[in-house]
């Protein structure tokens, strides 16, 4: 509730000033009124008499004392009247008023101070209007800020990428020096400078596709080639085609749901990028694990889908930011041990694509991708609070 306004001094003696004059203004116009209708009741007799015959039926008591006379109802008709004017003077002058301390409040927010709101309580149309222009500058303060977090996320992605570029870029660049300048002493020692200088030069071209498919599903009007398919079957097939590698790491797939079939709405090869970002990740940072889960169930209009392993637990101060792009939960960018940065961060754009959404749960027992994905494509998901 905002506070009633403050008049000034000045703007009090305004008031009353207004006050006095109209009804001094008033008072004379009710004198020269009354003198009018006294000129008129006096030139004619037949108005006199009928004014008097209503004071003989308007009598009261033994002394047959007259209940009404014209000057007396004269005199209280204009002096309501009179009221109800100088009421109605006040009150718009005050309006004036307060709309002067709005446009000052106004001016003082447009001279830059967006922090501010007013906060003054006036009449109700011009409250509506007050209301409105706080939403309109709490959109735009909020729209400066959405564009300064824009232009900061810019200027990282230009670091961040600068910096993954450069490394690569600098071994290849050495490498290459070095055959330039005929700095081997042997053919094994040329093909060992090749050869890494190819390896580099692949990490770059990850880079850049990723780089590229983070740009493209990061853009709402990304197109989805949606079908109609079975959830479970999918994550089956995806199992089937990491369990050479899981075994490898002594690590093995369950794959759960319910119900079998689960068919839903989606791009399936769009989603197919995400899972096979979730699982790799699974395998590369679960150390330790021997399972990984994935299931999948319909809940309501809705299906949640877990990739979890039961390996070495994420740290919680790393989860809310596991889906930044570039971020990494070990701090050295290294491509040896990590990869780009941007496989969550494309994963969550995809998913959001489908109207869904993604987050991260470690526990010491285990460590769950849970994904909610509308049954049709078309509909948004909301994110419940915690989550």
């Amino acid at each position: 509730m905002g506070e009633k306004v403050r008049l000034t001094g000045k703007e009090k003696s305004e008031l009353w000033f207004e006050g006095l004059v109209t009804l001094v203004l008033l008072l004379m116009l009710n004198f020269a009124i009354f003198v009018l209708l006294k000129q008129m009741i006096a030139s004619n007799q037949n108005l006199q008499d009928s004014i008097w015959s209503v004071k003989q039926v308007l009598t009261f008591g033994a002394n047959r004392a007259h209940l009404w006379s014209w000057r007396n109802v004269f005199g209280i008709v204009m002096a309501l009247i009179d009221l109800a004017v100088i009421y109605w003077r006040l009150i718009r002058r005050y309006r004036q008023m307060q709309m002067r301390h709005v446009i000052r409040e106004l001016h003082y927010i447009a001279d830059g101070h967006l922090d501010h709101r007013v906060r003054l309580a006036v009449n109700t149309d011009l409250q509506k209007v007050i209301n409105s222009i706080n939403a309109l500058v709490d959109s735009t303060v909020n729209s400066m800020a959405e564009e300064r977090k824009i232009e900061q996320s810019k200027d990282e992605l230009i670091t961040n990428v600068s910096h993954d570029i450069r490394t690569p870029l600098t071994s290849i660049i050495g490498y290459l020096g070095l055959i330039e300048d005929n700095q081997y002493r042997s053919e094994e020692e040329l093909l060992k400078y090749t050869h890494t200088a190819y390896l580099k030069a692949k990490q770059m071209k990850v880079l850049v596709e990723d780089l590229f498919e983070y740009t493209k599903v990061r853009q709402t009007t990304t197109p989805l080639n949606t079908v109609q398919f079975n959830m479970l079957a999918m994550l089956e097939q995806l199992a089937a085609s990491f369990e050479l590698e899981a075994g490898k790491k002594g690590m093995t797939f369950e794959v759960t749901g319910d119900p079998d079939p689960l068919m839903m709405e989606a791009d399936t090869e769009k989603l197919g990028r995400v899972f096979n970002n979730l699982i790799v990740n699974a395998l590369k940072y679960g150390k330790g694990g021997q399972h990984i889960f994935l299931n999948a169930q319909k809940v309501g209009s809705e299906v949640v889908i877990k990739v979890s392993n039961d390996g070495q637990p994420i740290p919680n101060d790393a989860l809310n930011q596991l889906f930044d792009r570039f971020y990494r939960v070990e701090e050295s960018r290294s491509q040896e041990t990590g990869g780009t940065g941007l496989g969550l961060a494309i994963a969550q754009s995809i998913i959001a694509l489908h109207g869904g959404y993604i987050y991260a749960d470690s526990t010491a027992a285990l460590t769950s991708f849970v994904i909610h994905l509308p049954l049709k494509v078309g509909v948004t998901l909301k994110r419940e609070s915690g989550k």
